[in-house]
């Protein structure tokens, strides 16, 4: 079998550093040993599992990849940069015909769409790479569609707590208010009750400590007008694995679109998890 080429963007970051561990360890994956990284970042290398990443600025990414290409051919390029990069990221993997799977929440989703509709690449990006709350959202979506102002007269909380160094509101916690909104209770992003302090974390949501640098605990708590009727939704996710496995099965996924020549498309995690 031929193992498929992969280039992991935003180490050191901890996101990325786990999808590339895990990315070495899987048979499937041949590991380019080069990262796109942020302009702040000081080091110029990085070690996992004893192979060393050489650690790519922005101003010196062209002819890095540049390179790559001439000597390793085509790859699929997985992002978990930062959100501030989101768009410019893609832009230049749309630009340069590097298909992606974006796994970095943040940044303009439209314009993100039709950047990559307009070029020819195919693409896999998602608020979440969790096969399994994948499929909760999927639920909800079919919930949204079928059954409109389900809940209307209810009242909506949503808190999500998430690791200190995460910049951004979940994009799950996004998502999943959409479809409460089609189900009939007006919500907004701002709404959503967002906490990032670890002692807050530990003392007040009770997150074991070893996971307070990598955690996404998520509750979605609903009531009746008059009180008398209650549901609460809780997804709790301890460390990154199950987002990195997730993401490893989009590559897995997107090289058979590109196979196929596919181009100028954006797929969900939720047309992988159907062909998972």
């Amino acid at each position: 079998m031929q193992r498929i080429k992969v280039m992991i963007n935003g180490i050191p970051g901890n996101m990325a550093a786990t999808v590339a561990k895990k990315a070495l360890r899987d048979n499937r994956f041949e590991v380019i040993l080069a990262s796109l990284t942020g302009p702040d970042i000081e080091e110029t290398a990085y070690t996992i599992d004893e192979k060393i990443f050489t650690l790519v600025r922005p101003d010196s990414r062209l002819d890095r990849i540049k390179k790559i290409l001439a000597q390793s051919g085509p790859f699929i390029s997985i992002d978990y940069t930062h959100p501030s990069a989101v768009n410019d990221n893609a832009g230049f993997y749309c630009d340069h015909a590097l298909p992606f799977v974006m796994g970095t929440t943040g940044g303009d989703r439209e314009p993100l769409e039709k950047r990559v509709g307009a070029s020819a690449i195919p693409a896999v990006i998602a608020p979440n790479m969790a096969k399994q709350i994948v499929g909760f959202q999927a639920m909800m979506a079919y919930a949204a569609a079928s059954f409109p102002d389900l809940f209307k007269g209810y009242t909506l909380q949503v808190k999500e707590s998430h690791q200190q160094g995460k910049a951004d509101t979940s994009g799950t916690a996004k998502a999943i208010i959409g479809y409460f909104n089609s189900l009939g209770i007006p919500f907004t992003t701002a709404d959503i009750v967002k906490e990032r302090l670890p002692e807050k974390q530990q003392k007040e949501w009770a997150i074991p400590e070893e996971y307070l640098t990598g955690h996404a605990w998520h509750t979605y708590s609903l009531d009746s007008g008059d009180g008398t009727v209650h549901f609460e939704f809780t997804h709790n996710v301890n460390g990154r694995e199950v987002y990195a496995a997730g993401t490893l099965d989009a590559v897995a996924y997107l090289s058979k679109k590109i196979d196929s020549g596919i181009k100028g498309t954006v797929f969900t995690m939720m047309d992988v998890l159907k062909n998972v």
